[in-house]
C-alpha cells in the first residue's frame, strides 16, 4: 500500500510537468476563508464552536494542489471532547478531465492532519505501525459531475492509509436556483466499518448526511460582496440535525 508521501509525490510531479509545459496565462492561484457557526463534516459534528476555515490552492491544465484548514474559536483544552478536531490541516491534490458530453470527472487525494492529535507532523506511520498510528490519514476520491442540462454530482471516497477499516463515504449532490438564492441538495452515506466505526459513527451502511445548503451573495459596495450560506443538515444515523451559518471572504 502506498504511503502518503508516495501518493502526494506522484500527483504533484504530474502537476509540475503539466504546469511547465502548459501554454497560456499560467497557474491560477486562489485564496480565501470561510467562517462557520460550527464545523459539520459529512454529517459528523467535528467541532461545535465557531470555526475559521482558510484555503489556498493553485490550478493549471486540470491539475490542482491546495491546503484547507479549520481552526476553532473556542479555548479548547485536552479535556474538551472537541480538542482533537479543533485544529485541522488538509493537503489535497486533484486532476479534473472534461468529457465530450459536457460532464467532468475528478480524481482527488487528500491528506488529513490534526495538530492536536498528539503525534508529530513528520510521523507518517500507518495504523499498524509498532510505534502507533501516524499523524496523517490519506483518502482517495472520485467525483463525476453531469452536464449543464443535468448537473448532478456523484462522488465516492475511501481511506487508503492509516485507517484499519478503510472507511468509505458516498454522496449525491444536485444544484438548483430560486431567484437570487443558489441551493445545493445533498445526501451522503457510509458503508461503515467494524475496525474503525468512530470514523463515520457507524459499523454498517448508514445514511449520515442529508440536507440542503442555500447561498446568497450580499452586496456591501460595488466592488465588495460577501457570500452568505445557511445549511440544514440531518444525520439520520446519529439522530442529529444542525443549522449552520457560513460567511465567505
Amino acid at each position: 500500500m502506498h504511503s502518503p508521501r508516495q501518493i502526494s509525490a506522484l500527483i504533484f510531479f504530474a502537476f509540475l510537468i503539466c504546469s511547465s509545459s502548459a501554454h497560456g496565462q499560467g497557474p491560477n492561484v486562489s485564496l480565501g476563508t470561510d467562517f462557520v457557526s460550527r464545523y459539520i463534516w459529512r454529517g459528523i459534528n467535528a467541532n461545535d464552536a465557531v470555526n475559521i476555515q482558510p484555503s489556498l490552492s493553485v490550478e493549471d491544465c486540470g491539475f490542482a494542489f491546495g491546503f484547507w484548514g479549520s481552526y476553532s474559536f473556542s479555548n479548547n483544552n485536552k479535556s474538551d471532547q472537541n480538542y482533537r478536531s479543533a485544529h485541522e490541516i488538509d493537503t489535497w491534490l486533484s486532476y479534473t478531465k472534461d468529457l465530450r458530453s459536457g460532464s467532468a470527472i475528478t480524481l482527488i487525494a487528500t491528506d488529513y492532519y490534526f495538530a492536536n492529535s498528539g503525534v508529530s507532523f513528520t510521523d507518517i506511520g500507518n495504523y499498524d505501525s509498532p510505534d502507533g498510528p501516524g499523524a496523517h490519514t490519506v483518502e482517495l476520491g472520485l467525483e463525476l459531475t453531469g452536464p449543464t442540462q443535468f448537473p448532478i454530482t456523484l462522488s465516492g471516497y475511501v481511506n487508503v492509509y492509516n485507517d484499519p477499516g478503510n472507511d468509505t463515504y458516498f454522496e449525491i449532490d444536485y444544484p438548483a436556483r430560486l431567484t437570487e438564492v443558489a441551493f445545493n441538495f445533498f445526501a451522503g452515506a457510509s458503508a461503515g466499518s467494524i475496525e474503525n466505526p468512530s470514523c463515520y459513527g457507524t459499523d454498517k451502511f448508514a445514511l449520515i448526511n442529508i440536507g440542503v445548503k442555500a447561498t446568497k451573495t450580499i452586496t456591501i459596495t460595488k466592488e465588495f460582496s460577501i457570500p452568505l450560506s445557511v445549511s440544514y443538515i440531518v444525520n439520520p444515523n446519529a439522530g442529529r440535525a444542525y443549522l449552520v451559518l457560513g460567511l465567505s471572504l
